[in-house]
């Protein structure tokens, strides 16, 4: 073997290159067989009935790998991080059609639509009769409701309640239920209207999702849960996360997660624009954290108004907190503007002491998004050019 010092650089440096090259196309192939192995494992959890997401399997193995990283002298967050990009194209694959719902018909009321249109396709791959009942065809909803096996509510949040008492009388065994993010007033509306088993939805997530592994929805107890429990088996078997939570307990914490988080996003948007700021000079001067953050700025302002509208209307109650917020906000401004570093510093320790443990966690894990977040930006920067 030649000694790498007496070799010419520019020389050594090119057969580094084709080794690199040639190790990627290895980990190419090694990649094409764990595809096939996981298609072959959706197949047979299909058979078996198994959810698509076991999070205590997934746990399992990104644990080994990573003790396993370390043992050769690699980063155990390098591991994990390819792991997890690896698993979930890997989900997307074994979402192939699951079919176990072919005695069962379905109506999703708003069904023509985004939310309500994912629902129809994920019913409908799993075999099931799925109508779709939409304002120009309401003339078929006693013809659709009469055989129903489950009427899934799928509007906007304003007209929710209403179309839920425009339903007609529906079979004593067929639930009823909503995906609404609202949920008490909805809830007692389908109560009142139907004696048979209800709950509340509250998907986590948008229309634009490429399978329901590890998303979130949100389940509210109506009425007779043994009854409306293949429903939630079903969700369960596609992958979804399921937290279980009363009505009065759901909208309250909406107030923080959707309410607050939506206006104040809005809030920042709308005083971009009056100031005219230059959005492609701030994304220049931004690192990954500022970057992302103005992204999830931008990406209320690519979504439907009325959508977010409803969102905060929905939620009356929450103005007084919203209120309080704004009145936190303007006594750390009229802080600050007096100079008063000391009171600032004792309100973060004291804040920080609120977060505790969850203050760590939420640093490692947004590092892990930042590191994505850099290098999405920086493959799109030469794209570009």
């Amino acid at each position: 073997m030649s000694d790498p010092s007496t070799e010419n650089p520019d020389v050594r440096l090119q057969q580094l290159r084709e080794a690199i090259d040639e190790t990627d196309s290895a980990l190419l192939n090694l990649l094409q067989q764990r595809k096939q192995l996981a298609a072959e494992v959706g197949v047979v959890k299909r058979s078996l009935g198994q959810p698509l997401y076991v999070p205590e399997r997934e746990a399992k193995l990104l644990a080994a790998r990573r003790e396993e990283a370390a043992v050769v002298g690699l980063s155990p967050d390098l591991i994990e991080d390819v792991l997890r990009r690896v698993i979930r194209e890997s989900y997307q694959q074994q979402q192939a059609a699951d079919v176990h719902l072919q005695c069962k018909t379905i109506v999703v009321v708003g069904g023509k639509g985004a939310l309500g249109g994912l629902f129809v396709e994920r019913f409908r791959e799993a075999g099931a009769t799925v109508h779709c009942l939409d304002k120009d065809d309401w003339e078929q909803a006693e013809d659709y409701c009469q055989q129903a096996d489950l009427v899934l509510v799928s509007v906007p949040i304003a007209a929710t309640e209403a179309i839920i008492n425009r339903l007609p009388k529906l079979p004593e065994n067929c639930i009823l239920a909503d995906v609404t993010s609202v949920k008490e007033k909805p809830l007692q509306a389908m109560l009142d209207c139907h004696v048979g088993p209800v709950v509340g939805l509250h998907p986590m997530f948008g229309p634009q999702v490429a399978t329901l592994a590890k998303q979130l929805i949100v389940i509210t107890e109506g009425r007779q849960p043994d009854a409306y429990q293949w429903l939630i088996d079903t969700l369960s078997r596609w992958g979804a996360q399921l937290y279980t939570t009363t009505a009065a307990q759901h909208d309250e914490a909406m107030g923080f997660i959707q309410v607050m988080r939506h206006l104040s996003t809005f809030v920042y948007g709308a005083h971009l624009a009056e100031e005219h700021a230059d959005l492609q000079q701030l994304l220049d001067l931004s690192s990954p954290i500022y970057r992302l953050e103005l992204m999830m700025v931008g990406r209320l302002f690519a979504q439907n108004a009325d959508l977010y509208a409803d969102i905060i209307l929905a939620h009356p109650e929450n103005f007084a907190m919203l209120r309080r917020y704004l009145a936190t906000f303007d006594e750390y401004l009229a802080t600050l503007e007096q100079g008063d570093k000391s009171k600032f510093v004792d309100k973060f320790a004291e804040v920080s002491l609120y977060f505790g443990d969850f203050s760590q966690k939420f640093l490692e894990d947004s590092q892990r998004l930042l590191a994505s977040a850099g290098d999405a930006h920086q493959l799109s920067q030469i794209a570009g050019r």
